[in-house]
This record gives structure tokens, sequence and C-alpha cells, in this order.
């Protein structure tokens, strides 16, 4: 019994490993949803399934002669075919293609005005989208017929896409007003003299289907726009004969059509006309048939979609503009200050601050938790360090020997601290409570500098108003595609948004891989701080508040472990992304705020939270309308458009690899990052934003290391006689 009922434990927990968890269920699902409702609209907009072909005239040889020499009443729902027109001095107004929101409205005010009464033959694509139009159609007494869904030319169309444009018509008609129609006009119809060999079918069909096919005998011509004494002309009966006029209230501009039946109604009216729904003309009962059960909850549930849809891509639009804007802000923005900061800082007279240069020794602090594959690499990058200092390896609870190792090393000035694990902040505190010196640098435990980082960083603080200084983080494993896709975000995103935040004195980040501090500023703050999975960001906000400058050292290079996997790059990120959120939301008093503390928040909280937030969130609206451009927009514009984009991040990278330096090789692999780096980046920022607000709460995600980045480009290998470099240090100053 035991045996089995452990083995319904295991495999129940087999089927929970199995499931999708909700945090990657809950960004698919929105992601879907999104691209749903932008199809939807692109169906009731004509823009998926339409078909624009026009067929060709044809012989009418089998055509009935009932039907080409009678009216434009077509009946032949029965056996036979019959063939009516409306009675002398009556006038029977039908307006194709609608509804429209601004010319319908301007039509049927006419037609109140004049008391007269219509037929508007609506095509179910603009029915779904003005329903309420449809509604006062019907409340005004006017009467309502079919024009299909999509507006296509039937004669080209299978039986089978005639029944789908019949019944989706019919369900946009039910959704809107709660009615059927029996009356039936096709697109690009005209006179019953005008039928021939091809349209003829279509009409016997639709009359086998339970339809009355109405046509015309009286054509304004009112797309022509004529003008309006011509609209006239065309629509007037000769010698009192009662007609079917054809007008139309969408499709362009109808103005002509306003003013013309508004001189139209009360010329005929004189003349002895009477303007009729036309069952009432033809004498027959009405065409609409109520709805009700099934069949209305299915047109009101469509009807309820295509309103939401269109509510909601508006709002996409509208968050499109925003993006295009932000994007475009952001870019100029990098690229000015970039380029002030750039010209700045590389000025042969260009000074830190009233001191000389900063040769004071400096505590480098390395927490590290089973970084075993990494950490020899890292202390030996320091022993070749130009500046003197000294070495504290925080080891947090770590069980793979990483302490063992840095002991095994015996490599002056260097200590090791032990802990209990308790988090990289913690780590960082001890280190701290245990540093010699007033100036402290942060590094990760897989990261390398060069024998010049710890020097170029610690330059700033000869201003006495700069509290803490960002180091330009690199990427060291940049061989592979994931490692340049990442090596383009670190030197374009990140170092170029530093020169930007530097020259507005907002910097958001001092990177955990390449950083420093003064103590006094750091004890002031209260020291590294465990609220938020982004301590640095946490820090660095702090500092601001607290009235300290932060400041952007360009050459102070240390080359870190990018993640190789894209289960690890997701770990990485999630835990960035949902630790900034927690910032922006730990300082959010900023805002409101006086002094410095009120200064970052009016400045840097905002440009923080659209640009590394909001922005981000928004941007997938720009691969989802280049997808949807792609498969049903003008292909050729869209592609344009992206294309266009693509240039200008590639002069923003451009720049910015020529500032840092870099081999412009990398870039070729741009707009593949594009495609597809970006949406995972994407993806891992809603799903932050999803656990935010629903109150989930993220672990700490150790990421895993392989130790690839050995040295840094220029340094000492790790493993030949590292010391010498850090002994020439010691010579110009001793270290305790």
């Amino acid at each position: 019994m035991a045996s089995r009922s452990s083995r319904r434990t295991k495999a129940s927990g087999a089927v929970r490993r199995r499931r999708l968890p909700m945090r990657y269920l809950l960004p698919s699902l929105i992601l879907v949803a999104l691209m749903a409702m932008l199809m939807l609209r692109g169906f009731v907009h004509s823009e998926i399934l339409a078909d624009y072909r026009i067929n060709s005239p044809a012989a009418s040889d089998r055509v009935p002669e009932e039907v080409l020499k009678g009216g434009p009443v077509i009946d032949t729902r029965r056996d036979g075919t019959e063939s009516r027109d409306v009675l002398e001095r009556r006038m029977v107004l039908t307006f194709d293609d609608g509804p429209h929101p601004e010319w319908t409205p301007q039509i049927l005010d006419v037609l109140k005005k004049h008391d007269a009464h219509a037929v508007f033959f609506i095509t179910g694509t603009m029915a779904s989208r003005y329903p309420d139009l449809v509604q006062r159609m019907v409340d005004e007494g006017h009467e309502i017929g079919l024009h299909t869904f999509n507006h296509p030319d039937l004669s080209l169309q299978s039986k089978r896409r005639i029944d789908w444009e019949l019944s989706q018509n019919q369900l946009a008609l039910a959704g809107a007003a709660g009615i059927r129609s029996s009356l039936f006009r096709p697109p690009y119809s005209s006179s019953a003299g005008a039928m021939d060999n091809k349209t003829w079918p279509v009409t016997e069909y639709i009359g086998s289907q339970g339809y009355i096919t109405i046509v015309n005998n009286a054509d304004s011509e009112d797309w022509r726009r004529p003008g309006v004494d011509e609209i006239i002309r065309n629509a007037t009966p000769k010698g009192g004969k009662g007609a079917i006029v054809l007008m139309h209230d969408s499709g362009g501009d109808r103005s002509q059509t306003v003013t013309a039946l508004d001189k139209f109604l009360p010329q005929m009216k004189d003349k002895g006309y009477r303007f009729e729904n036309l069952t009432k003309a033809l004498g027959a009962q009405s065409a609409h048939t109520k709805v009700t059960g099934l069949e209305l909850w299915k047109g009101k549930a469509w009807v309820y979609a295509v309103q939401a849809s269109e509510k909601i891509t508006s709002v996409l639009v509208v968050g499109l503009a925003i993006i295009g804007v932000l994007v475009f802000v952001r870019f100029g923005l990098m690229l000015l200050l970039s380029v002030v900061h750039a010209r700045r800082v590389r000025r042969k007279d260009f000074r830190w601050g009233p001191r000389g240069p900063i040769t004071e020794p400096v505590s480098v602090l390395v927490p590290a938790y089973n970084e075993a594959k990494c950490i020899e690499n890292t202390v030996r990058s320091l022993m070749a360090s130009e500046h003197p200092i000294e070495v504290i390896v925080i080891d947090d609870g770590s069980s793979d020997g990483t302490a063992r190792i840095v002991e095994g090393l015996r490599l002056p000035n260097v200590r090791v601290v032990r802990q209990l694990n308790a988090g990289k902040p913690a780590a960082l505190n001890r280190g701290i409570a245990n540093a010699r010196y007033d100036l402290i640098v942060m590094m990760d435990g897989d990261t390398v500098f060069e024998p010049a980082t710890v020097g170029e960083l610690v330059q700033p603080f000869a201003d006495p108003s700069v509290g803490a200084v960002a180091g330009n983080a690199k990427v060291g494993n940049k061989d592979s595609l994931i490692g340049a896709w990442q090596h383009i975000e670190y030197v374009m995103g990140f170092n170029l948004d530093r020169r930007m935040y530097d020259i507005l004195n907002c910097m958001p980040t001092i990177p955990g891989a390449v950083g420093a501090f003064r103590r006094s500023a750091l004890e002031r703050v209260g020291g590294m701080s465990d609220d938020t999975l982004a301590e640095d960001t946490d820090i660095t906000m702090a500092m601001h508040r607290d009235g300290w400058r932060v400041v952007y050292a360009e050459n102070a290079r240390a080359w870190t472990e990018a993640p190789e996997s894209v289960q690890q790059l997701w770990s990485q990120r999630y835990r960035w992304s949902y630790g900034t959120m927690q910032a922006i939301w730990k300082h959010r008093r900023s805002i409101i705020e006086k002094g410095p503390s009120g200064r970052f928040g009016r400045v840097g909280m905002p440009l923080v939270s659209l640009f590394m937030v909001v922005a981000p969130l928004l941007a997938p609206l720009i691969d989802v309308f280049l997808l949807y451009g792609l498969v049903f927009g003008p292909t050729g514009k869209t592609i344009g458009a992206w294309l266009g984009v693509l240039a200008i991040q590639a002069v923003c990278a451009a720049y910015a690899f020529r500032l840092d330096r870099e081999r412009m090789t990398h870039l070729i692999s741009l707009p593949l990052q594009q495609l597809l780096y970006r949406q995972l980046m994407y993806v891992v920022l809603l799903q932050s934003w999803i656990t935010a607000l629903t109150g989930g709460r993220l672990r700490w995600q150790k990421l895993r290391r392989t130790g690839v980045v050995g040295s840094a480009p220029g340094g000492s290998a790790p493993g030949a006689v590292p010391g010498q470099r850090a002994a020439r240090g010691d010579e110009r100053r001793p270290v305790g």
C-alpha cells in the first residue's frame, strides 16, 4: 500500500511539473488576445478576407426576358420569377454601403426634416462598428436591407462564401437592432437590364435562400461626386413614374449627397411624390422580422466583441503613437546628451573636481555565492590593478568551495569573510563593515577588471559632491549569438543611457558589476538594502535622494559573464525588471518631496519609469502591428517603416560602439536581435508587471556560471604571475 501511495504521489508531482506556470500563461494569453483583437478589427475594416475584384460584363442570353425588361424588384423565392416596379408617384430612396459615422446621421436628419423614409442597404462591417446608427434607422421608421458583410462581387464567389456573407450580415443586423431582413442588394449592381449570365445565377441562389433582390431604376451616380444639380437630375424619374433611387451614405465624401437630398425631397414632394419604405410602396408586409433567443444573443455578443476590439485597438494605436514618440525622444536624447558627455569628459583639461588625481587605497568588495568557476579569474584580475587596493571576498554561504579557492591562492591583500547565506545586500554590508578604506568598489564574483579599472572608477571622487560612480560594464562572452545580442544591449542600451542620465544628474542604476561609493554616503543612506531584488538601483536612487551626485566613468571597464542560455537570461532579466519596479515603488515619495529628493523624483523617476518600464512594455505593439501589416496590410509600407526604425537604431548603435571603441562587426546581428531578442525582453517585462500587480514574490535566482570570461582584453592571463602588478601598486602606497 505504501508503495502505491508513493507512486501516486510521484505521479501527481509529475503532473504538477507539466503544468504551464501562470506567470508564463498570462503573458501568452495577453499577447494572443491582443493579436485576436487586432485581427477582429482588421476583419470588420475589410483588411482581412476582403475581395476587391470586380467581374467583367458578360452576355445576358440566359437571363429571363421578364427580368431584363422588368422592374428593380426581383423575387426568385418561389418556383417562378417575379419582377415588380413601384407605383407611379412613389419613390423609394435607397442608400448603400453604410452606416457611416459622419454622413449617415446627416442623411437621417434630412429625411426626418422632410418626413421621408428610405431603405438603407447596410454592410455587416459597418453595422458591426456603428450599431447605434442601425438602431436609429429602425427607430425612425426606415427599412433595412442587406448588402453583404465585406462588399465582394458575389459573381466571383462560391455558394459557401455567399452564405457566409449573408449570415454574417444578418448577425450584425441582429446584434445592432434585434431584427433580420429579407431585402438584399448585391454589391456593384445596377438596373435589372444590366443583369447578365454571371450575376443572374447569384440572384437565383439568393432567392432560394429567402431574399428579394433589389436593384434600381434611377442611379443618382453620387459616388462620382458630379455636383448637386447633376445628382438631382440623375435621381429624378421621367414622366411621373415611380422609382427606386440609388444613393450612398458611405464609401467616400457624401457632402454632395446630403445637400442634393435636402433640395431633392421638397422639389419632388411638390410634384406629388411620396417617399416610402419599399414594402409599403409595394403594398407588401414588412421585410423586418424580430430576432429572439440564441440568435439575438449571438448577434449582441458579436457586436460587443467588435466594439471592444474597436476601443482596444484605438487605445493600442494611441499607445503605438506614444511609444513611437518615446522611442524617438529617447534616441534623440541619448545621441545629443552622449555627445555632450563625451566631449566634456574627453577634453584635455577636464578634471572631475578641485582635488588632484585620487591615489588613496580602495577597498574592493566581491560578494560571492557558489562562484567556484569564476572567482579565481575575478581575484587574479584585481591583483593586476594599477591602483592600490585591498580585496575582500564575502562568501555568502557557498556550498561549492568558493572561499577555499580564494584562500588557496594565498594572494597578498586578499581577505575572505565568511557568513551564512543571507543574500547579496547582506554580503555587501558585511564587506563594508570589514573594509579599511573610505572609497569602496563593488563588483560581482563573475566579473574581471582591467588593470586601470579601479583607478578610473574612483577618480570622480575628486569632486566632494560625488557619492557614487557607475562603471562601464561590458559583455565578456560575446562570441555566441545571445552574447552578441547582449553586447549590443550593454553598449547601446546601458552605456548610452548612462551618459544621458549623467548629464541629467539622474543616474538610475550603478551596475553591480562595477560601481564605487563613498563610505560616508553609504552610511548616510543606511547601506545596502534587501527591500528589493535590484539592490543596485535601490542604493542609487537612495544616493540621489540624499543629495549626492552619481556619475558615469566610461573608462572604468569591467567584463562580466552574461547569461548564455535563454532560460538563464530570462531569470536574470525577470529579476532586474521586477527589482526595478520595486525600487521605483519604494522611492515613489520623492515625486512630492522637496530638495534633492524632489529633483530626482520629478526628473529621474519619470524618465526611469517611461524608458525602463512603460516604453518597453508598450514596445511589443510595434511588432504586433508589424506582423499584422506584413500579413494583412500594406506590406511594402510596413517593411519600409520597420526598416526606417531599424536604421535609426543602427545609427544609435553605431555611434555607441564608436564611443566605446568597439568593433562594428557585432552589429551584423542587430536586425535579428530586433526580431527575436527584444520579444523575449518584452515578455519578461510583462511577466514582471503581472507578478507585481498580483502581489507575487520573486525569490533571488542564482545564475549558473561557466567561467568563460578568463581575463579582460589586454589584461594578464589568469595563471600568469598575477601578483607582480599589484606589488608595484603596493610599492607606491602600502595597503594594510
